[in-house]
């Protein structure tokens, strides 16, 4: 039987396959980029059955599991959101748009895990040494400490981290290197691929954690392929909270602890600092009781932390109410307006209504319902609630008031903060130092109100 010979068409761009040539790629639209590849299947099949075997690794011997090493960046909401630390052999990705201080954040980890007899390894493509040196020196790192590599070549990089043996390798960034083995300009897809694939390598066979550094495109997607964030061990995003200007980082993958913690700092002149108390800056800052607005509690990870939840009921203009919010799901608003027309004598169906989570804040937390459905209930009845109550209940579709996680939690942190009552559902608390005001449904909700 005669080999197949076949003629494929290859992207030098994304390395997607065309069985013709054309000018343009139909995966990624760049223009001239295919090339022809001559392919014989038989030639492929019998390199694939002369592979050597694979050489097996006794797991008792191997190190990781409870033994993994951290590195402890001493910066404790960093430490936060990595799960206590950077392990040793892990690829880290952090992304974030342009300006939010992607550069800023890596240099203070920088400065803050390299030693004399371990320095840090600061690789970037985008600045030169003076530049970079500007930055560290107004963040007050110890230049002692922290070797500078202005290189966009991902072997050179590799060889010399090798060879350096740093306590953590950075990239920055991830767009402006390039791999030598790839035919393709810097940033494309393939490239970017190649030069993690590459930098995954280093960090697992020598053991150095390397932070790659990535731009976020204006629609919100990471530059580059999405597999990219399949490669790496943990993704980090950094955003910036909308009202107040702070900074939210928050991980979306981690192999090696939760995804449900975020760290929140305030940008400075000096760098970042850690605000210790979130709380704060997601509460109204002049503290004026007003109807339509309710204090109430969100979990993220381990920490609970309290917002303000504001809402605005007013008499429909045009046919159908609207339904409109602000950092909130609004298909949730949705079924919780339904619910409180049906299960209580409030009538919503002619009102409409406007909702805001104040710090401009995203929550999806079941336990904000009970405070929606109450400062929906305040606006309407134009009564207010005493600033010093917090509210958390899960609402169901029958206008029952359900429990909801780490209560006690929650409660606590509300009477350090100086809460003195909350409503919460009917259920037993070891909570104390609050006083708690216990309902059922919805209905003894609106005659909280009436008092």
């Amino acid at each position: 039987m005669s080999a197949k010979i076949s003629t494929v068409y290859v992207c030098s761009n994304c390395d997607a396959q065309s069985p013709k040539w054309s000018g343009r790629c139909s995966e990624c639209s760049a223009w001239g980029t295919l090339r022809e590849e001559i392919r014989d299947d038989k030639e492929l099949k019998k390199e694939a059955v002369k592979a050597s075997p694979a050489k097996t690794v006794d797991l008792k011997s191997a190190g990781g599991g409870k033994t993994s090493e951290r590195i402890k960046v001493g910066i404790g909401e960093v430490d936060r959101v990595l799960g206590g630390g950077i392990v040793a052999g892990s690829l880290i990705l952090l992304s974030g748009e342009p300006g939010i201080g992607k550069s800023t954040i890596v240099a203070q980890i920088a400065d803050a895990v390299a030693t004399d007899k371990e320095p840090v390894l600061y690789s970037s493509g985008e600045e030169s040494a003076g530049q970079t040196k500007d930055r560290l020196t107004r963040l007050g790192c110890d230049l002692n400490k922290i070797k500078f590599l202005s290189e966009t070549n991902t072997e050179k990089i590799a060889a010399t981290a090798e060879s350096l043996k740093p306590r953590l390798a950075i990239i920055d960034s991830i767009q402006t290197i390039y791999s030598p083995l790839v035919e393709s300009e810097a940033g494309s897809i393939s490239q970017v691929r190649a030069s993690a694939v590459r930098f995954l390598e280093l960090a697992k066979q020598k053991n150095i954690p390397v932070i790659l550094v990535g731009h976020v495109t204006k629609d919100g997607q990471l530059a580059g392929p999405k597999a990219l964030e399949h490669i790496v061990d943990t993704v980090i995003y950094l955003e910036a909270e909308n009202v107040h200007g702070y900074r939210v980082m928050r991980a979306t993958k981690n192999r090696f602890g939760s995804v449900n913690e975020i760290g929140i700092f305030e940008m400075t002149e000096s760098g970042f600092k850690e605000i210790k108390n979130p709380s704060s800056i997601f509460l109204d800052e002049t503290g004026e009781t007003l109807s339509g607005s309710v204090i109430s509690s969100v979990m993220e990870g381990s920490r609970p932390f309290l917002v303000e939840i504001q809402a605005l009921a007013t008499k429909t203009v045009f046919g159908y109410p609207q339904r409109k919010a602000s950092g909130f799901d609004l298909n949730r608003l949705q079924v919780l307006a339904a619910v409180i027309t049906k299960r209580t004598k409030a009538n919503l169906t002619n009102q409409d209504i406007i909702l805001n989570v104040v710090g401009g804040l995203k929550v999806n937390d079941p336990a904000l319902d009970l405070a929606i459905c109450a400062a929906i209930i305040s606006s309407i009845l134009n009564q207010k609630m005493d600033r010093k109550t917090i509210i958390l209940g899960e609402v169901g579709l029958g206008g029952e008031v359900r429990s909801v996680s780490r209560i006690n939690e929650r409660l606590n942190e509300a009477a350090k903060l100086g809460f003195t009552k909350a409503i919460i559902p009917n259920i037993e608390t070891t909570a104390k130092n609050i006083k708690l005001e216990k309902i059922k449904n919805l209905d003894d909700l609106v005659r909280y109100f009436s008092k």
